[in-house]
């Protein structure tokens, strides 16, 4: 997922708190039980799609009124990590990948029903997967997931999609000329994430897919001849492939490079797809993300979902609201309006999901080589590695350090890590 979270002035966060503190979500005078829920992932759009669900779980449950609590985006998460820490006035949350973690671990989540629950048998096994992915445990049911794929234009001489990392470089060199440019490249923050990618699909089928930097032979990913062999091909589709300026591009650059027709081929989210329907761009189409000479591809894909708090008192209410939010109907609903790869096996069947540009995430799922992995979020080191990391193939790029060297220094800080976990 592409959102940032910076942090919030403390003046801002505990007014926050402040003001949820002073709500409370315990029955009424009437009897009548109130939900308080809280947003991370904000938009005017989203939020007003979310309320219409829950006007609808309101009226199929009379006596039961929601409060929805929508942060600004930047500081979202901050304030639901506040608001947990007073343990009160909180019923259901929005849960993302890298925050399920630390929230499982503080007690703040509550375990959810699922074999119990009739909508269970509806989810995709990708969903059910990724519901106990912490600990094994179910602390959310996902709403969505954000998986890449390749978008491509049809109208620049490129018959087929290229189906590996080799014909994609070989391909965006013949797109090359003048002021068009074959790939929109991401050499800004988020960069390492596509270089890593790449190392991972060359290392194929020696990748440990539940540990994802590390091989099956305990070794990392950037230990071994095919990572140079990937981190090579990486600069070279930057040198040759790619705009000048996307040394320095983030999601909005690489998109607009798409978008605007200054480069041909992007790899990006589903999100994206809406981004370009609307801007009358024509002739383009999706394929599923390249692989490496073995024929394995590799990446994580992202998620948030809903979760009740360990302390609502009203558990029962909560879960029956998450239950409902994740439901075939409302769940495809809010999958369609936020242009996500939904939960819902029935989407399968609808033909937003199952044709034109959305039809390449399905195909990616059903191919076995194209391999789901677990980001290791768990180590220590993560979000120190994701700084580092995108510095470094900064200065990979723009001559400063060689990719022995970059691999060497990534080869060490994960060798550590694996270390101090074992």
């Amino acid at each position: 997922m592409r959102s940032s979270r910076l942090a919030a002035p403390t003046a801002l966060l505990a007014a926050a708190t402040l003001a949820l503190a002073g709500c409370g979500s315990d029955s009424g005078s009437s009897g009548e039980v109130r939900l308080r829920m809280i947003e991370s992932l904000t938009s005017p759009e989203r939020t007003k799609l979310i309320k219409t669900l829950i006007a609808d779980f309101e009226k199929a449950n009379p006596g039961v009124s929601v409060e929805l609590v929508s942060p600004p985006l930047d500081s979202a998460d901050q304030k639901i990590t506040q608001i947990l820490q007073t343990k009160k006035d909180l019923d259901v949350l929005e849960v993302r990948d890298h925050t399920a973690k630390s929230f499982s671990n503080n007690g703040w989540l509550a375990e959810l029903p699922t074999d119990a629950w009739p909508g269970w048998a509806d989810l995709t096994d990708l969903a059910k997967k990724k519901t106990v992915e912490v600990g094994g445990k179910p602390y959310l049911i996902p709403y969505g997931f954000y998986q890449r794929t390749l978008f491509h234009r049809t109208d620049w001489g490129l018959t087929q999609p290229p189906k590996t990392w080799q014909e994609l470089y070989e391909a965006g060199k013949r797109m090359t000329s003048g002021d068009r440019f074959g790939y929109s490249f991401r050499g800004g923050k988020g960069g390492a994430d596509y270089a890593v990618m790449m190392i991972s699909a060359y290392n194929g089928e020696a990748l440990d897919p539940e540990k994802s930097f590390f091989l099956k032979d305990k070794r990392t990913i950037f230990a071994t001849p095919e990572a140079a062999q990937a981190l090579d091909l990486y600069v070279k589709i930057f040198k040759e492939a790619s705009p000048p300026d996307s040394v320095s591009w983030g999601y909005p650059e690489m998109v607009q490079g798409f978008t605007s027709g200054v480069t041909g081929m992007l790899i990006q989210d589903p999100e994206v797809i809406k981004t370009v329907e609307e801007s009358g761009v024509k002739a383009w189409s999706t394929a599923p993300i390249p692989k490496g000479p073995t024929g394995y591809a590799f990446q994580p894909v992202g998620y948030a979902g809903w979760g009740v708090t360990s302390f609502s008192k009203h558990q029962k209410e909560a879960v029956k609201l998450v239950q409902f939010l994740s439901e075939s109907k409302q769940s495809i609903a809010f999958a369609k309006g936020n242009s996500l790869i939904p939960i819902s096996k029935q989407a399968q069947n609808d033909p937003q999901f199952s044709q034109g540009a959305w039809k390449a995430y399905l195909e990616a799922q059903q191919d076995p080589q194209q391999v789901i992995t677990i980001r290791p979020v768990d180590y220590p080191g993560w979000s120190q590695f994701n700084v580092d990391s995108d510095r470094d193939v900064q200065a990979l790029i723009t001559g400063k350090k060689t990719v022995a060297e970059v691999l060497t220094s990534w080869d060490a800080f994960w060798a550590d890590q694996g270390r101090k976990v074992s």
